[in-house]
């Protein structure tokens, strides 16, 4: 003989399974929009290319990572020369505007010294573009866009100097040449703190402008960021 209790209990028991169950199956896993699965394919894919490089990764690997089916990534890109090539498109679109925006300020040393902090920052914040831009595919070498960008780099830098260089009475038909030599020496320096990450790129972007502006001979004990001269 079962007490009222007990029948009470055992039946709240075999109820609670149950209505977990249904709650669990009322609030489903939201999915992702069309939109939002796309950019978080092309996250997932920078991150491969950058770690892995072109060659090395496959669209399985991107599907696997992104937790969805191959169908999907080929859905939305066609296929990793597609994704691949978006993922560089964008890189270079965020690059550019920002060495564009830091070519605003009219003193030519404060332009200097935006464009090597613009260089530093977009490096470090988006670590896996900017390897991707410089390494590109084993068959290709670095992405034929970052040199083409390099190349509109020097071209505002040799027009600063010119006009520097005019102004002070030197021969401004040397202007290409320092303009190589500057950027070269700023890219180059940039990949390099890629990997150490110090000093802070603030201090990197004064002393590298230090070395172009003032040369050996003439460098500042403690260049600053900004600083009127």
């Amino acid at each position: 003989m079962f007490s009222f209790h007990s029948d009470l209990e055992e039946t709240m028991a075999v109820d609670r399974p149950a209505d977990a169950e249904r709650e669990v199956r009322a609030a489903p896993r939201a999915r992702m929009t069309g939109a939002q699965r796309r950019l978080q394919l092309i996250e997932v894919a920078r991150g491969l290319f950058a770690e892995r490089g072109y060659e090395g990764t496959s669209v399985e690997e991107i599907a696997q990572r992104a937790a969805v089916s191959k169908p999907v990534v080929y859905e939305h890109f066609g296929g990793k020369e597609a994704l691949y090539a978006v993922i560089i498109d964008r890189e270079m679109e965020t690059l550019l505007e920002r060495v564009t925006s830091s070519l605003t300020n009219n003193r030519s040393r404060f332009r200097l010294e935006a464009v090597a902090l613009a260089l530093l920052t977009y490096m470090e914040e988006r670590t896996d573009g900017f390897r991707i831009l410089v390494h590109g595919s084993p068959a290709t070498g670095g992405d034929p866009k970052y040199s083409s960008l390099l190349n509109d780099a020097i071209s505002q830098v040799e027009h600063i100097l010119a006009g520097d260089f005019e102004r002070r009475g030197f021969d401004a038909s040397l202007a290409p040449l320092y303009a190589q030599a500057l950027v070269g020496m700023v890219s180059v320096t940039a990949q390099w703190w890629l990997d150490v990450r110090e000093p802070s790129k603030e201090v990197v972007a004064a002393h590298l402008v230090n070395l172009c502006w003032n040369g050996l001979t003439h460098l500042e004990m403690d260049p600053r960021i900004g600083e009127a001269r």
